[in-house]
C-alpha cells in the first residue's frame, strides 16, 4: 500500500504546476544552462616569450635563479617564504661560487625574516644561517654584522615573547661566530650595538634596568613583560652568560698577549690570585713573567767576546730582569697596554658593578626557584631546572669573579656591598654543600661536580678579599643603622660563616685533589686542564689562610692537608696529562714566593712541613722531561723553566742531596748507556732544531745545576757532562755548549 501512494506522488509532480511568489520573480527551468562568464588578466614578465633567458644562470633544481629567490623572500605566504630559504641552500650547495658575491643581497633579505610571525620561518631561517655563516671568512662576514645585530636587537623587543626568545637563539649564533662585534660596546662609552643586546636581555628577563643609568633607581625597559618558562628562561641565561664570558674575556685579551707564542692546546696558567700577596704592582708583574713563553728572535745570539751577556742563567736574574741587551726595536715591541694591565685589568668595572647589582635579585630568585628541586634528596632533578641553576652559577661567577679580581678598581664601599651580595647568594647554596646527586647518572654527576668548583671558586673570591682588609676593620655596611656593637657581632657573625665556608672547601678540595669522589659514582671524574685552572684560586686562598684563621677553622692542622693532596696529586699525574704543565708551573711558582723580597702573603714554604714532599716532586721532574721527549714542547719548556729559575733564585728546597739527584736524573735525557747495546742518544737529540729555544734552555739547566756543585761530587758531574757534550755534538747547540763552559770555568 505504501509503496503505490508513493508512485502516484511522483507521477505527479510532473504535472504539477509551481506556484508564483510576489518579488520572487520567475524560476528558470531546471534544464537551464548558464552561459554567463568571467575573465582575469595574469602578469608573468619573467616567462615572457619576448625575452630570452641566460641559460647559463645558476638555478636550483625548479629552475629558480638567485633573483626569483630574493622576490619570494617578501612573499605573503608563509610556506612559500620558508620555501624560499630551503632553495637558497639548494642553490649554494650545488653553485658554492656565488656564496660571497651574494652575501650582501642575500643578508639584507634574510635579516626581515628574524622578527618573522610564522615560527616555520624563524626556525628555518635560523637553521640556514648555522649552516650558511660558517662558510663565510669572518672578514668578509664581519661588515654585515651590524645589520644582523641591528634587525636582532629590534626581535628581542618583539611584542610576541616567541619571537623574543628566538631572536636570542640567532644571538647565539653570532656568538660562536663573530663574538668581538657582538660585545663591542656593551659598556658606557663604546661604539657598538653590544649596549643593545645587553639591554634586550635585561628586557627579557624583566630585570628592571634601562642599562647604562648607572645612578639613580632601576627603570623598567618594557610594559610587555611575561612570565617566562624554566625552558625560555634557560635559553636566555644561557645566552647571556655566553655573552658575558666573551665581553669580560675580551678585556683580558691585551694581558694575556705574551701567551700567543705558546701551543694552541696549552692552557694558560692564571696569577691574578697572587697579586694581593705583593707589596706593589712592579714586582708583581716581573713575578708574572717569569713563565713567560719567549721566541727564539728575542733569545741574543752567543757572543763570543762577552758570552756572560747572553747566558740565559746568569745569577744577575735573581736580582733583577734577564741580563741580556735590549735593543729600541726590541724596547718599541713591549705594549705599554701590557705593563699596565695590572692596574687597569678591568677597566670596565664599573659597569660591571652596575650590571651585578642589576641582575642580582634576578639570578637569586631563578636560584631559589630552582634549589629545592634541584637538590631534591630523592630524585634526580629535571634537566631544564638543573641547566638553569648551573647556568645562574656561571652568571655569579663571571661577574663577581672578574670584578673581585680587579683589586685597584674598587672603592671600599663597592666592595663591601658586592662581598655582602655574594655571601647572601653563597649562603643559600651552603646547606646543600658539597652537591651530590640522587642517584647516579653521569650528565647529572658532571653538572653537579661544575657547581661545586664554582662555589669553591666564589668561596674563594671571598676569602682573598677578607684578606686585603685591615684586621680591625669592623665598619661593614648595614641596611640600616646600627651601634657599634651591634656592627662588631655582624662581623663576627660574616666572619665565622665565611670560616665554616672555607672548611667545608677545604675538605672538598682535598679529597677532589687526593681522587676521591663524591658524587657516588664508581669512577671519579679526572682532573682536567679548566677544572685544575678554576680550583686554583681556591687552593690559594686556603694555603695562604692566616694561621689563626687556619686553626680555627680546622681546629688541629691535619697532616693530610691542601698542599699534601696537591704535591701528591702533581706527582701522580703522568706526563702526558694535560694538567701536568699546569701543575708544575704551579708549584713552582709558590716555590718561588719565598725568592721576592716584595712577597708579603701568609704562605711560607720553610713552615709547612712538607720540605720532604717538595723534594720529591722536584727530583721527578727529569723523569717527566724524559717521558715528554719531543712530543708537548710546551710541557718541556715550563718543566726545564721551572727547574732552571729554582736553581737560579736558590730555592731552599734545592740542596746538596737534590743537586746530584738532578745530577743523575738528568743524564738519560741526553745520553742513555744500555748494558747491551751501549750509549744510545736520549730525547733530547729527537727535540727538533727548529725548537732552538728549548734546546738552549736544557743546555742553560746542566750548565746552571753544574755552576751550583762541587767538583767532589765526581762520577754525576762527569757522566751529566759527557752525555751533553756527546748529545750536542754537531748541532747548533755545540758552539753554545763549549763557550757557557768556557765562560764559566767549568771547562
Amino acid at each position: 500500500m505504501p509503496k503505490s501512494s508513493k508512485k502516484k506522488k511522483e507521477k505527479a509532480v510532473d504535472f504539477s504546476k509551481a506556484k508564483l511568489k510576489l518579488g520572487k520573480g520567475k524560476q528558470l527551468p531546471i534544464n537551464a544552462v548558464d552561459t554567463s562568464f568571467k575573465a582575469r588578466s595574469i602578469v608573468l614578465p619573467t616567462q615572457s616569450i619576448a625575452i630570452e633567458k641566460d641559460v647559463t644562470l645558476p638555478t636550483t633544481r625548479r629552475k629558480q635563479s638567485f633573483d626569483d629567490l630574493v622576490s619570494l623572500m617578501k612573499h605573503y605566504n608563509a610556506n612559500t617564504r620558508k620555501d624560499a630559504i630551503l632553495s637558497f641552500r639548494e642553490l649554494f650547495e650545488l653553485h658554492p661560487d656565488i656564496v660571497e658575491s651574494s652575501m650582501t643581497i642575500l643578508l639584507g633579505a634574510c635579516v626581515r625574516l628574524i622578527g618573522d610571525e610564522d615560527a616555520g620561518v624563524r626556525k628555518t631561517l635560523l637553521s640556514f644561517l648555522s649552516w650558511l655563516l660558517p662558510l663565510v671568512s669572518k672578514e668578509d662576514l664581519i661588515p654585515h654584522v651590524p645589520l644582523l645585530i641591528l634587525f636582532t636587537t629590534s626581535a628581542q623587543t618583539h611584542i610576541y615573547p616567541e619571537i623574543r626568545i628566538d631572536a636570542v637563539r640567532f644571538l647565539d649564533l653570532f656568538l660562536e661566530i663573530v663574538p668581538e662585534s657582538v660585545v663591542d660596546g656593551w659598556t658606557q662609552g663604546n661604539s657598538g650595538h653590544g649596549k643593545r643586546v645587553l639591554e634586550g636581555y635585561l628586557g627579557i628577563l624583566s630585570a628592571g634596568t634601562k642599562y647604562g643609568d648607572t645612578e639613580g633607581e632601576l627603570k623598567a625597559t618594557s610594559t610587555a613583560s611575561v612570565v617566562l618558562s624554566s625552558q625560555s628562561k634557560l635559553i636566555v641565561l644561557k645566552s647571556l652568560s655566553a655573552f658575558l664570558t666573551h665581553a669580560v674575556s675580551q678585556q683580558l685579551r691585551l694581558s694575556n698577549h705574551a701567551t700567543s707564542n705558546l701551543d694552541p692546546a696549552a692552557v694558560p696558567l692564571p696569577t691574578w690570585f697572587l697579586a694581593p700577596s705583593f707589596r706593589s704592582t712592579r714586582p708583581f708583574i716581573a713575578y708574572q713573567r717569569l713563565f713567560r713563553p719567549e721566541s727564539v728572535d728575542r733569545q741574543p745570539q752567543l757572543d763570543a767576546e762577552h758570552p756572560h751577556d747572553d747566558f740565559i742563567c746568569m745569577p744577575n736574574f735573581a736580582t733583577g730582569p734577564l741580563a741580556t741587551a735590549w735593543s729600541l726595536n726590541d724596547l718599541s715591541d713591549l705594549s705599554l697596554a701590557q705593563t699596565e694591565s695590572l692596574t687597569h685589568l678591568n677597566s670596565n668595572t664599573s659597569s660591571l658593578i652596575h650590571l651585578a647589582r642589576t641582575l642580582y635579585s634576578t639570578l637569586l630568585a631563578s636560584y631559589l626557584d630552582c634549589a629545592p628541586i634541584v637538590f631534591s634528596p630523592s630524585a634526580n632533578p629535571p634537566e631544564a631546572e638543573l641547566n638553569l641553576l648551573t647556568v645562574t652559577a656561571r652568571i655569579m661567577k663571571t661577574l663577581y669573579g672578574s670584578i673581585l679580581q680587579d683589586r685597584f678598581s674598587l672603592s671600599h664601599a663597592e666592595e663591601e656591598n658586592l662581598c655582602d651580595e655574594l655571601s647572601t647568594l653563597l649562603g643559600y647554596m651552603t646547606g646543600y654543600f658539597p652537591f651530590r646527586p640522587a642517584r647516579r647518572d653521569f650528565k647529572v654527576e658532571h653538572a653537579f661536580q661544575d657547581l661545586n668548583i664554582i662555589y669553591c671558586e666564589l668561596t674563594a673570591l671571598l676569602v682573598l678579599v677578607s684578606f686585603r682588609r685591615p684586621s680591625g676593620d669592623i665598619s661593614r655596611k648595614a641596611r640600616f643603622p646600627t651601634s657599634r656593637s651591634n656592627a662588631f657581632f655582624s662581623h663576627v657573625k660574616y666572619e665565622g660563616k665565611l670560616t665554616l665556608q672555607a672548611g667545608l672547601v677545604r675538605t672538598y678540595v682535598t679529597s677532589l685533589l687526593r681522587g676521591e669522589d663524591h658524587s657516588g659514582a664508581q669512577i671519579s671524574r679526572p682532573l682536567i686542564p679548566t677544572m685544575y685552572i678554576a680550583l686554583l684560586p681556591t687552593i690559594w686562598a686556603l694555603l695562604n689562610q692566616p694561621k689563626e684563621s687556619h686553626t680555627r677553622s680546622q681546629g688541629e692542622a691535619p697532616t693530610d692537608t691542601v698542599l699534601s693532596a696537591m704535591l701528591d696529586q702533581a706527582i701522580r699525574t703522568t706526563s702526558k696529562s694535560a694538567v701536568k704543565a699546569l701543575t708544575v708551573e704551579f708549584i713552582a711558582r709558590i716555590l718561588l714566593l719565598e725568592t721576592e723580597s716584595d712577597y708579603c702573603g701568609h704562605f711560607d714554604v720553610r713552615n709547612t712541613g712538607e720540605q720532604e714532599k717538595f723534594r720529591e716532586w722536584i727530583l721527578h721532574l727529569p723523569k717527566t722531561l724524559w717521558e715528554i721527549g719531543p712530543h708537548n714542547l710546551a710541557t718541556s719548556e715550563i718543566v726545564i723553566k721551572s727547574l732552571l729559575r729554582l736553581l737560579q733564585r736558590g730555592s731552599i728546597m734545592i740542596k746538596h742531596e737534590e743537586i746530584i739527584g738532578l745530577q743523575t736524573r738528568l743524564t738519560p735525557f741526553f745520553m742513555i748507556t744500555h748494558p747491551v747495546r751501549g750509549r744510545l742518544p736520549g730525547p733530547f737529540t729527537k727535540i727538533p732544531t727548529s725548537s732552538l729555544l728549548i734546546r738552549r734552555l736544557a743546555v742553560d739547566l746542566v750548565v746552571t745545576i753544574l755552576s751550583v756543585s762541587t767538583r767532589s761530587e765526581g762520577e754525576e758531574r762527569e757522566n751529566l757532562m759527557n752525555a751533553v757534550g756527546s748529545a750536542v755534538s754537531g748541532t747548533p747547540e755545540e758552539g753554545y755548549w763549549q763557550q757557557l763552559m768556557t765562560a764559566t770555568g767549568l771547562s
